[in-house]
């Protein structure tokens, strides 16, 4: 076991939010466990940290599975000597309404998304604990506000938000604080692969999508992974030492905008 330093342990970190994250966090002199279930996009991340003289591990795991989750825990504590800050970011997206719901989708996407959270967090729970820890977790503007035909989408993000004042709650006179940020559309590969969608449908190509789908957002973009990295970051770090429970917005602005209203003149 190498000697104790701040570790955090980010899930989805190969890519898009999970890997801007890992970065973010390196940058502000914390160990990274890069978690997830594909090795190459990790290595690939790892290497990125290493390059900027960085430390990081590689976990090749399923964090929805228990024993994925309690391999992803025990690898950090091996490489840094505990957890200090749970990065809850792995998810995948669906978009069925309830009735073209499948038993198996709703399952794999709850456990992808919100079990995988509940997992990694109770199993770091000890150090958290321990270490005055911080829990983050990544939900979307869609586990408040309903997006067309994402049932299990919807509700696996709003159950992330609720964890993590759950934690909030409960822990906070432990010392250990719990955020969620919801980030709106951002430019990942998962949003392009949903902007591609728009664009055969519509007939445009992908960079109308985006501009099509915020043509009511204040800002009139995507966010970058970058963007949404550094308020994770934020809320992991001692500046934010009085954040706790909170949902923190991060779309730009569409979630004020009302839907039913004229546009101004």
């Amino acid at each position: 076991m190498t000697a104790t330093r701040r570790a955090a342990i980010v899930t989805g970190a190969g890519t898009g939010i999970g890997r801007a994250v890992a970065l973010a966090l390196v940058g502000d002199g914390y160990s990274v466990a890069l978690v997830g279930r594909r090795s190459e996009p990790l290595e690939a991340v790892d290497a990125e940290i290493a390059a900027t003289g960085g430390s990081a591990c590689v976990v090749a795991a399923d964090v929805g599975d228990p024993a994925g989750a309690a391999t992803a825990a025990e690898r950090t504590r091996e490489a840094f000597g505990g957890v200090d800050v749970v990065v809850n970011n792995a998810g995948i997206g669906s978009d069925k309404p309830l009735l073209d719901e499948t038993l198996e989708n709703w399952d794999a996407v709850l456990r992808t998304n919100l079990t995988s959270a509940f997992l990694l967090s109770q199993l770091s729970m000890p150090d958290l604990i321990a270490r005055r820890g911080r829990v983050v977790n990544v939900a979307s503007i869609n586990g408040l506000v309903a997006g067309p035909g994402w049932t299990s989408y919807c509700v696996s993000k709003a159950g992330l938000i609720m964890l993590a004042r759950c934690i909030a709650n409960d822990y906070g006179r432990r010392g250990v604080r719990a955020n969620a940020v919801c980030p709106g559309w951002v430019r990942t590969p998962m949003g392009d692969a949903d902007m591609d969608e728009v664009a055969a449908r519509e007939g445009i190509d992908r960079e109308a999508a985006y501009r099509l789908s915020h043509e009511s957002n204040p800002l009139g973009r995507p966010a970058e992974p970058e963007e949404v990295a550094s308020v994770v970051a934020f809320l992991a770090s001692n500046a934010a030492s009085y954040i706790n429970g909170a949902t923190i917005v991060v779309d730009g602005g569409t979630t004020i905008v009302d839907p039913t209203a004229e546009p101004s003149r």
